[in-house]
């Protein structure tokens, strides 16, 4: 097998297995019987089973989030916010979150589903 072969082997596996090493936050998110909302572009927070909160996958705690939110989405939000909750994130976390969205004066946020098997 020449180098060059070898080489375009290499690529090909890359192409196939790079969409697939994305993502890197484990969250089982809610599904849903309507249209699924998928976060593209903008800013991305997430929230895990346990809690913990993370902007763009940068971990914060809720303490420093309420601290910064203000700066960071300044500079951050144009495209808008997607917030992406587990399902079982506690509710109170995913709530304060949102509160916290909105008083920064966020009008375009988004809470980011997984749509729903239906079969009829």
């Amino acid at each position: 097998m020449s180098l060059v072969d070898l080489m375009m082997l290499l690529m090909v596996i890359f192409m196939i297995t790079a969409p697939i090493m994305q993502g890197g936050i484990d969250l089982s998110l809610p599904k849903t019987e309507g249209l699924a909302v998928d976060s593209k572009g903008g800013m991305t927070i997430s929230i895990t089973r346990d809690g913990t909160i993370l902007v763009d996958s940068d971990p914060i705690s809720l303490g420093d989030f309420r601290a910064s939110f203000r700066a960071i989405v300044s500079r951050k939000a144009d495209q808008g916010v997607y917030i992406r909750g587990d399902r079982n994130a506690p509710y109170g976390v995913i709530a304060q979150v949102l509160d916290i969205v909105k008083n920064a004066g966020v009008t375009n946020v988004a809470l980011v589903t997984e749509p729903e098997d239906i079969s009829r």
